[in-house]
């Protein structure tokens, strides 16, 4: 068993090299925010959506466009508004006067980088159809069934402080999310370093340095780092504590947790911690690495009781809480 860990070990390490070619692109132009951009790339390791809550102006739709330019990818964006109509994301058909007969007119969702700017301002049918491509991944148009781009990869996006005029995502189209990541201000150092190359007279722009193939091969790669049977307990024990406090002796979170996380919780944790472990050229999971994506996981799965409110907990104690009081294997 150790002579095929160390085999993957060697694997992983050797192919994960173009990583740090892509991070080192991204980095040209994005100052901070490691931590969003390591989750855009988990993300797309594992063939999963990816939603960002943050005030606007920190580099979100930036950071995206540089990831896309950085893979040879196509980037849309599209800005969410209440007069927003499913046809206007998936595409629709076209009558052609010359011919006689409908064409499909494939919308912006047909590309590699979507991001889904204001998500909630739109009405529940477009997010609808939206979600529906991230699931599905393909489009029916007229009777043809059109197949989405490989990568295809959806980033919303929230803004947490102004909500007047929304509609909130359910939390059963939230739970279709593989990661929710909070996206806060840069440090004093960085906004200076920002400040500093956005007021340049040519501004940084990455170039293409990995191709969609080395993502999908390093997709491949991925589902074979080893994982031990400990760390699947470790999981599982993570995901039932947040549904059944009471058997992990958290008596004293019950009151404050109405719905656990779904069972996506669980595979998602798998492939997000195999994924946060191939980014650090490593072809095994540590306990560490599913601590490091626990929260982004969990965060948007865990549904709170009003005593949750009134007492003004959140999601992220309540998990905090959880991994304080498990033990590590």
């Amino acid at each position: 068993m150790q002579e095929n860990i160390r085999a993957i070990n060697e694997k992983i390490s050797r192919e994960s090299a173009f990583v740090d070619r892509l991070t080192g692109e991204v980095g040209k132009v994005i100052v901070g925010q490691k931590a969003m951009v390591e989750r855009i790339m988990i993300g797309l390791l594992c063939n999963g959506h990816v939603l960002l809550e943050g005030v606007p102006g920190l580099a979100k739709t930036l950071t995206i466009n540089t990831l896309a330019s950085s893979i040879t990818a196509e980037f849309k964006r599209i800005q969410f508004t209440p007069d927003l109509l499913p046809a206007d994301l998936v595409g629709t058909m076209i009558y052609n006067q010359q011919t006689g007969q409908f064409a499909a007119r494939r919308g912006p969702v047909f590309t590699n980088f979507v991001l889904a700017d204001e998500i909630n301002r739109a009405p529940a049918k477009v997010q609808s159809a939206l979600l529906e491509c991230m699931q599905e991944r393909q489009v029916t148009l007229g009777d043809t069934t059109h197949k989405l781009p490989d990568p295809f990869i959806v980033l919303a996006t929230q803004n947490p402080i102004e909500q007047e005029g929304t509609y909130p995502l359910p939390e059963a189209q939230v739970d279709r999310f593989m990661l929710m990541v909070k996206v806060g201000y840069p440090t004093r150092d960085e906004e200076r370093e920002i400040m500093a190359r956005m007021i340049a007279p040519v501004p940084p722009r990455a170039s293409a340095v990995v191709d969609c193939e080395d993502i999908r091969r390093a997709r491949a790669l991925v589902h074979e780092i080893y994982v031990d049977k400990l760390i699947d307990e470790y999981i599982l024990d993570i995901v039932f504590a947040s549904r059944d406090p009471k058997a992990f002796k958290l008596e004293g979170l019950a009151e404050f947790i109405e719905y656990g996380a779904s069972p996506r919780a669980s595979i998602y944790l798998n492939l997000a911690a195999r994924a946060h472990a191939f980014l650090r050229h490593r072809g095994y999971v540590t306990p560490e690495d599913i601590k490091a994506v626990t929260m982004d996981v969990l965060r948007h799965r865990i549904i709170l009781t009003y005593e949750a409110e009134a007492e003004e907990l959140t999601s992220e104690v309540i998990i905090q809480r959880i991994l304080d009081h498990l033990a590590s294997p």
